[in-house]
């Protein structure tokens, strides 16, 4: 059997979310963020979503088949934390495709700080457009599509007893796992990245029928077990380039 019902979640809120939104506001060149991207913690607030996450999980109608993470600290530690308050036992498979997009020499930049150090790259980005750009040493978004392409044929090619794969990622990975499921074009994406962002510890949940190649998207960044529990909603947008999530 093939996987038919995904549930995408993004990490919660991170320290390097808050530093490079106080960046930004202040009109900064560069975010303070002292860990590599792949060791970035959950802040205060984001343990705080995780927990709520596994509350949602153990009020769940059905659990999950497998549980899979992106490497990255903070969508394990979301993931983890999430589990633990559903009282759920499964482990947490990590597979490095999941890993947030890699910005290169962007890495810790805000937009003014690529305008004002990196001149050329910033206008190699607008010639070339959000999708195709690949900064030097990162990736581009279409480089992220392969990746969960490869992710999706080996999870097809496992067992599945038609309950839900949980996912634990990145609002960058999240919007790719959109674009290849549903079949959509660049500018399909774009246009939907310009008017939808993915909250820290939502759910993104995607069905289809068994035997089916095509996604339909059941639910976008829900967050209602946020809101039940007055647990901070918090909005850090990938539309930017340079922001580390």
């Amino acid at each position: 059997m093939t996987a038919t019902q995904l549930w995408l979640v993004r990490h919660g809120e991170s320290t390097a979310n808050v530093l490079a939104t106080e960046a930004q506001r202040a009109g900064a060149e560069a975010i303070a963020v002292t860990h590599r991207d792949a060791d970035v913690p959950l802040s205060d607030a984001g343990t705080q979503q995780a927990e709520a996450l596994g509350r949602w999980l153990a009020s769940a109608e059905t659990t999950p088949e497998a549980v899979w993470s992106s490497p990255y600290l903070r969508a394990q530690q979301t993931i983890a934390i999430a589990l633990e308050g559903a009282g759920t036992d499964l482990p947490i498979l990590v597979d490095e495709r999941l890993r947030d997009r890699e910005l290169g020499i962007l890495d810790a930049l805000t937009s003014h700080g690529v305008d004002v150090r990196l001149p050329e790259e910033a206008a190699r980005r607008r010639w070339l457009g959000k999708f195709y750009y690949r900064p030097p040493g990162g990736e581009s978004w279409t480089d992220v599509v392969l990746r969960v392409r490869s992710f999706l044929r080996d999870l097809d090619d496992s067992a599945s007893d038609g309950r839900p794969v949980l996912i634990a990622a990145h609002d960058a990975v999240v919007m790719v796992f959109l674009y290849v499921c549903l079949g959509w074009s660049e500018r399909e994406l774009l246009d939907f990245i310009s008017t939808h962002t993915v909250l820290n510890a939502s759910v993104t949940r995607l069905s289809r029928k068994p035997g089916s190649s095509r996604w339909t998207l059941d639910v976008f960044s829900h967050d209602d077990h946020l809101e039940a529990l007055g647990v901070p909603v918090t909005k850090h947008g990938s539309d930017s380039d340079v922001q580390p999530r």
